[in-house]
């Protein structure tokens, strides 16, 4: 099978890269750590290059990039679109990087420019274009993550959203609290154990109270009234439930919400939406970032007469 093109999911610590044919189906793909912090170290052009040559992609395949590569400390600027937007925009808004040996557009972020409420998407905004046709006009959607967002679509456009420090704040108390001494490290969170849900509801019903019930794993776990993975699940479940505490004063009740996730996250959220009374449609995330970025290689490279386009070498 002839690759159409490559598409490359660059993150502030994570490289995805996946080789796709124009129907989308997946020829090969690439994992690493070398996100933007240490592509900016190590060359951009550089970091890209050795993984498509390890892929043995020819320099005729063009690249599609979404992520932090389009940041300002980035590869190249991609500058942001403004809300409220139509997310098929973003593709028109893409920028070329010159002088790279082979076609290459990055794919710009979204910015809500409001001083009560700002907020910036840059990666997140390309697993939206990827299952767009597949939502309501109105919709609710959900990508948890370190950062995770919420996005809020009116008559088919961003209108706004909102962005929780969800998974960067498991991870500091995890790791750098008092609540280290009662948690294993390498505990996997099951949504399904008592303590998981009750947090959930608890943060929910009484997100002022956050501060005592995160402090309440450790003294659960003193007293003997709860175990460490029992205390693994009632921290996630604490930062998740305060999570759609804010949601809810921001964007309403939970209804339907459209959840973009993959792994260890989609099943806790899944739970825990559910339990706070919304009906959960799910989307596989890395799905929905290769469909938004094989979206706009085909608006960039079409395909003619149904046949995929021979790429030429730049220049």
């Amino acid at each position: 099978m002839t690759p159409f093109c490559a598409v490359v999911d660059w993150g502030t610590t994570s490289f995805r890269l996946w080789v796709l044919c124009a129907d989308g189906t997946v020829l090969a793909e690439r994992t690493s750590h070398e996100g933007m912090l240490q592509a900016g170290s190590n060359g951009f052009q550089a970091t890209l290059e050795a993984h498509l040559v390890a892929l043995e992609v020819d320099a005729g395949v063009p690249v599609v990039i979404c992520g932090m590569a389009g940041s300002r400390q980035g590869w190249r600027e991609a500058r942001y679109v403004e809300t409220p937007v139509d997310v098929r925009a973003i593709v028109d808004c893409a920028v070329p990087v010159p002088a790279a040996g082979r076609e290459i557009r990055i794919l710009p972020g979204i910015a809500q420019r409001d001083p009560a409420e700002p907020e910036v998407l840059r990666g997140e905004e390309t697993q939206l274009l990827g299952i767009i046709d597949a939502l309501p006009a109105d919709a609710l959607v959900c990508l948890p993550g370190t950062h995770s967002k919420w996005i809020e679509l009116v008559d088919g456009k961003v209108a706004r959203f909102s962005t929780y420090l969800s998974g960067e704040l498991y991870a500091l108390l995890l790791n750098h609290s008092i609540l280290r001494l009662a948690i294993d490290e390498s505990a996997r969170v099951s949504p399904q154990v008592p303590e998981f849900l009750d947090a959930v509801t608890t943060a929910i019903a009484n997100p002022a109270q956050i501060a005592n019930q995160l402090f309440s794993i450790r003294s659960s776990q003193l007293l003997g009234y709860s175990d460490r993975n029992g205390a693994a699940a009632a921290l996630s479940g604490s930062v998740i439930g305060l999570e759609l505490a804010g949601v809810m004063s921001r964007h309403g009740p939970l209804a339907d919400v459209h959840l973009v996730a993959k792994g260890e996250l989609a099943e806790p959220y899944k739970c825990a939406l559910k339990a706070a009374g919304a009906s959960v449609h799910l989307h596989d995330a890395d799905t929905a970032v290769r469909k938004g970025l094989l979206f706009a290689a085909s608006t960039f490279w079409p395909v003619e007469e149904g046949r995929q386009r021979r790429h030429a070498h730049p220049g």
